[in-house]
C-alpha cells in the first residue's frame, strides 16, 4: 500500500496560494465599457452649409488628395517656416503643455504599479530595557510572586535585538478597480496628448497670423509713402498753378489736406508693424526687437498667386484632425472609466501578504536558520456601513460621464460650424478680391490713358497725378483683401485640425525633451 503524503504548513500555504492567484485571475471588471460615440458626418465640405449658395466652392465638393507636409510649408516662405520651427523649440505654452503631457505618463506609471506585488526590504538594531514595574511584568505577580524581584532584575536588563527581512503585499485586481484606474490613466494620457497638439496648432496658427499681418503691414507702408509721393507732387504742381493765377487757392487748400491725410496714415501703419513684430517676438519667447533683422521689410506682397490649395481631404477625417474632439473623446473614456472604479469599491478587496526574516537578540546567532520567521496569508477589506458615501461616488462618475458625453457632442458641432464659417469667410473674400483685382486693373489701365494722353497734350498732368492716386488706393484695397484672405485660409486650416496628419510625433518629441 503506496505510503499517503503528508502536507507541510509550507506546502498547505503553498496550495492556498495557488487557489487565490486562480481566482484573481478569473476576476470580472465592473463597469460600463467606453463605447465610441457615433458622429455623423456630410459627405462633402459644403453639404451642411449656412447662408446663401453663393459661398460654396465647387471644388469642395471632390474629396481630393490631401497633402501631408506641415501646412504652413505650402506658402513657401523660408522666413516663416524658421520662425515656426523657432517657436516649436521655445515657446513656454507649449512647454508647459509639454510638461503636463510628460506627467500624465509618469501618473499612469505610478497607477500600473498596483497591478504588481509590493515588496519593502527592513533592518535594525535596537537596544532595549524593559521597565521593571510595566505592564510586562504583570505575568510574574500572577504565576511567582515570591521570586519576583529575582526574575524582574534578569528580564529587565538591557538586551538588543537584531532583524532584517522583507515583506510583500499584493492587493488582487477581483473587481478590475486597479484595471479600470489603468484604463482611466492612459485615456489622461490621450488627452493630455490633444492638449499638447491643440496649443502646438495655436501656436502654429498665431506665428503665420502675426507674419501675415507684419508683411501685410509692410507693404501697405510702401503703398503710402507712395500715396504721400503723389500727393507732394500734387501739391506741387497745385501751387505753381496757383502763382501762376491758374487756380485759386482753395485748390491748393485741398492738395494739402490730401497730403495732411496720406501722411497721417503712416504712424498707425508703422505702429501695425511694430505690434506685429512685437507678438512674433513674443511667440518665439523672445525679447522686443530681438526679431528685428529677420522681420525686416523684403518687399514681400500677399497675393493670389502664393495662396496654396486647401486640399481638405475627406470630412470624416476631422475627428481624427482636430485635437479639441480627441481631447473630449479621451475625456470621455477617462470618466467611463472612472465609473468601474468607483464600482469596484462598493466590493471586497483581498490583499495576500508575506514576511520573511532574521530575528536574534544576539549577534552572533542573528544568521542561525533557527533566528528565521515568516508569515504568509491573505487578508480581507470589507466596507460594511458608509452612510451611503460609496453609492454616491458612483453616481456621481455616471453623472461626471454624462457631462462628458454632452460635451464631446457640443464640440463636435462647434467644430463643423467653424468649419463651415471658416469656409464661407474664405469664399466670400475670394470673391471680393477678384473684383478688387480687377478694380486695380482698370485703374492701371486709366492711369495709362492719362499718361498717353498728357503726352499727346491732350490732358494735364494733374489727371496722371489723380490716376496714381485711384490705383494705390486700388493696391492698398487689394492688399487689406489679401490679408484677410489669408488669414480665413488661416482659419480654416485651425478649424479643419491643421496638416492632415497632425504632428502628434512632433509632440511627444517635445514632451520627451521636457521630461528628460
Amino acid at each position: 500500500m503506496p505510503k499517503q503524503q503528508k502536507f507541510t504548513p509550507i506546502s498547505k500555504h503553498l496550495v492556498l496560494l495557488s487557489a487565490v492567484l486562480v481566482i484573481s485571475m478569473a476576476g470580472c471588471t465592473l463597469g460600463p465599457n467606453y463605447q465610441k460615440p457615433d458622429v455623423a458626418t456630410p459627405g462633402d465640405w459644403v453639404e451642411w452649409h449656412s447662408g446663401s449658395q453663393e459661398l460654396l466652392d465647387p471644388k469642395l465638393r471632390q474629396a481630393g488628395t490631401s497633402k501631408h507636409a506641415p501646412w504652413w510649408q505650402t506658402f513657401d516662405d523660408a522666413t516663416l517656416n524658421k520662425l515656426v520651427e523657432m517657436a516649436q523649440d521655445a515657446n513656454s505654452d507649449l512647454q508647459i503643455a509639454a510638461l503636463h503631457f510628460a506627467q500624465s505618463r509618469t501618473q499612469r506609471n505610478a497607477v500600473a504599479a498596483e497591478q504588481g506585488p509590493r515588496i519593502d526590504g527592513r533592518a535594525g538594531a535596537t537596544r532595549t530595557k524593559q521597565s521593571e514595574n510595566g505592564t510586562s511584568f504583570r505575568t510574574i505577580d500572577a504565576i511567582a510572586p515570591t521570586n519576583r524581584d529575582s526574575l524582574v532584575q534578569a528580564l529587565s536588563e538591557p538586551f538588543s535585538v537584531y532583524e532584517a527581512g522583507f515583506d510583500a503585499s499584493w492587493e488582487l485586481d477581483l473587481w478590475g478597480r486597479v484595471r479600470r484606474s489603468v484604463e482611466a490613466a492612459d485615456s489622461r494620457i490621450q488627452s493630455a496628448s490633444a492638449t499638447l497638439v491643440q496649443v502646438q496648432l495655436t501656436l502654429q496658427t498665431e506665428v503665420v497670423r502675426r507674419y501675415f499681418e507684419l508683411r501685410a503691414a509692410q507693404q501697405q507702408i510702401r503703398i503710402a509713402r507712395a500715396q504721400v509721393a503723389t500727393a507732394k507732387e500734387s501739391l506741387d504742381i497745385a501751387r505753381a498753378k496757383a502763382r501762376d493765377g491758374l487756380i485759386d487757392d482753395l485748390a491748393v487748400a485741398q492738395q494739402e489736406t490730401l497730403l495732411a491725410d496720406q501722411r497721417a496714415q503712416l504712424p498707425q501703419l508703422m505702429a501695425e508693424e511694430a505690434l506685429a513684430s512685437s507678438r512674433i517676438s513674443l511667440l518665439l519667447g523672445k525679447r522686443p526687437g530681438a526679431m528685428q533683422t529677420e522681420l525686416a521689410d523684403q518687399g514681400n506682397v500677399l497675393n493670389l498667386a502664393t495662396l496654396p490649395d486647401l486640399h481638405l481631404g475627406i470630412p470624416s477625417e476631422l475627428a481624427r484632425r482636430r485635437p479639441d474632439i480627441r481631447h473630449a473623446e479621451a475625456e470621455l473614456h477617462a470618466a467611463t472609466a472612472s465609473i468601474g472604479i468607483a464600482v469596484a469599491d462598493l466590493y471586497p478587496r483581498l490583499t495576500l501578504g508575506a514576511g520573511l526574516g532574521l530575528e536574534s537578540t544576539t549577534a552572533s546567532k542573528f544568521g542561525d536558520w533557527g533566528s528565521a520567521q515568516w508569515s504568509i496569508g491573505p487578508s480581507l477589506y470589507i466596507p460594511i456601513f458608509d452612510q451611503g458615501r460609496r453609492r454616491a461616488v458612483v453616481q456621481l462618475r455616471e453623472l461626471q460621464q454624462q457631462e462628458a458625453a454632452v460635451a464631446y457632442q457640443q464640440i463636435v458641432l462647434k467644430a463643423w460650424h467653424e468649419v463651415d464659417d471658416s469656409l464661407s469667410a474664405y469664399s466670400a473674400e475670394h470673391q471680393r478680391y477678384i473684383q478688387i483685382v480687377e478694380k486695380s486693373r482698370s485703374s492701371s489701365k486709366v492711369l495709362t490713358l492719362s499718361e498717353t494722353r498728357y503726352r499727346n497734350g491732350i490732358a494735364s498732368y494733374l489727371a496722371v497725378i489723380d490716376a496714381r492716386r485711384i490705383l494705390l488706393q486700388s493696391e492698398r484695397e487689394e492688399a487689406e483683401s489679401g490679408l484677410r484672405l489669408f488669414l480665413d485660409f488661416v482659419a480654416i486650416r485651425k478649424a479643419t485640425g491643421g496638416s492632415l496628419s497632425p504632428d502628434f510625433d512632433g509632440a511627444l518629441q517635445q514632451a520627451d525633451a521636457c521630461q528628460g
